[in-house]
């Protein structure tokens, strides 16, 4: 039987709300939420006091690059999933553009195994689509699989679909929830000969939003929507970075009701093109950051329910992999440790609500994904909990980086806010620094 534990006195921030209260947790599962009554404390094996701090449910990062199998000099299981606990996440999604490819259900299920093994958080994995796999897609289990992932623009991996035929048969025929990395690759393409033309070999960083352009962008989105009505298709498109994609989304139904979803990243939402002068190759992503304009009214888009769920795009590569020429150089970087704090940073800011982050990285990912029992705070579920410090600051320095790449695009920035403890499943994995790294996450099950 797993250790009971009262938090106590604590600022519980959920569904809306903001109260304060205390939660206990036995065996693995919120039993009773107290605002009213006081608890019994000895009826836990371990109390925390959570006064002037704040509980959240565990965030849920809908969208990671752990690089296992294939890539683990960048990234693994174990350092990543490390670096997300630290940073209140306790449940994530990943990608299939590992080596292999996660594109069979014998290889999608490796990755399962792996993750049992060494994940500190709870897990699942996208499994990725091509040109030529239809069959292999359609056998995927959605109970057990959060979705189909769809390269509709070339990035890290080298799996495009990019023929319009096969994008009509995924869409028409497949049941579950589909996400897309939507950027038009003919678009790119003719960019990136203008660019050099003018640059030659070696432009300045700042090129790649002319590269991966708004245009790029939005075409791209714009057809995977368009495909998507047409099939009457579950569509969620990733990592949104431009004004114009947002006309593309509906926020006049609730999110139950609603067939086309968006994912805004941190990123996003925390750089503009002014920073690839001093950041360069430290924020370097597909799709690119954009103008300022772009990063206020994703804010604005996510405020307003346009979009829906806040994730990171967690793509570690290592230093000297991204400390070359831009053409050289890979696109993405880490961030999972720093997401949850740099929204809180927006949130001193008094740009973005508790509630509202609460409500796009922990409620909407469960309800988008039909996650079972987790991304809320109420007795029954799975105790999935992060406690936050908005009052401790902290900078971030090579020795407080972990992530295995050892780098981060928010180096020497001071957030106001720190994670103090994780619950992952009842059991507290993170605590002021010290990681409990003996129990390992579960598989995420969805009532599908």
């Amino acid at each position: 039987m797993s250790q009971s534990y009262l938090i106590k006195n604590v600022n519980i921030v959920n569904e809306g709300a903001i109260y304060k209260g205390s939660v206990g947790i036995t065996d693995g599962k919120i039993d009773k939420i107290y605002t009213t009554s006081s608890p019994s404390e000895k009826e836990y094996d371990s109390i925390i006091d959570g006064t002037k701090k704040y509980l959240f449910p565990g965030i849920i990062d809908d969208h990671v690059h752990f690089r296992e199998p294939g890539l683990t000099h960048k990234a693994d299981i174990s350092s990543e999933t490390k670096a997300a606990v630290a940073g209140g996440i306790t449940s994530y999604m990943e990608m299939p553009n590992t080596i292999p490819q996660a594109t069979t259900q014998s290889l999608l299920e490796e990755k399962y195994a792996l993750a049992s093994q060494k994940s500190l958080a709870n897990y699942s994995f996208y499994f990725g689509a091509t040109n030529d796999n239809i069959q292999e897609v359609l056998h995927t289990d959605p109970t057990k699989v959060c979705g189909i992932k769809v390269f509709m623009g070339a990035s890290t991996g080298n799996m495009l679909v990019d023929n319009i035929t096969t994008l009509n048969n995924i869409f028409s025929q497949c049941k579950m929830l589909i996400a897309v990395h939507a950027e038009d690759e003919e678009t790119i393409k003719r960019n990136t000969l203008k660019a050099k033309e003018k640059y030659g070999e070696e432009p300045p960083f700042s090129v790649h939003k002319e590269i991966r352009s708004s245009e790029a962008c939005y075409l791209s989105s714009a057809l995977a929507v368009e495909i998507a009505k047409k099939h009457n298709t579950r569509l969620h498109l990733l990592h949104i970075s431009t004004s114009k994609e947002l006309e593309l989304l509906d926020n006049t139904v609730s999110l139950s009701e609603k067939k086309i979803t968006g994912e805004a990243c941190v990123h996003h939402l925390w750089f503009s093109e002014a920073d690839y002068k001093d950041k360069q190759w430290r924020i370097k992503w597909n799709p690119a950051i954009k103008s300022s304009t772009d990063r206020n009214n994703l804010l604005i888009g996510l405020l307003i329910n346009k979009l829906d769920v806040i994730a990171t795009d967690h793509a570690p590569h290592l230093e000297i992999e991204k400390q070359k020429t831009y053409f050289k150089a890979p696109s993405g970087g880490p961030s999972i440790q720093h997401s949850l704090v740099a929204m809180l940073d927006l949130f001193h800011n008094n740009k973005i609500s508790l509630e509202k982050i609460v409500e796009k990285m922990c409620h909407a990912p469960a309800e988008i994904f039909s996650i079972k029992n987790r991304g809320f705070i109420r007795e029954g579920y799975e105790a999935d909990l992060v406690m936050i410090d908005l009052a401790k600051p902290w900078t971030v320095t090579k020795d407080n980086i972990l992530s295995k790449c050892g780098w981060s695009p928010f180096e020497g920035h001071t957030f106001k806010s720190t994670i103090t403890h994780t619950f992952v499943n009842g059991n507290l994995i993170y605590n002021n620094g010290i990681f409990n790294e003996e129990i390992k996450g579960k598989r995420l099950i969805f009532n599908k």
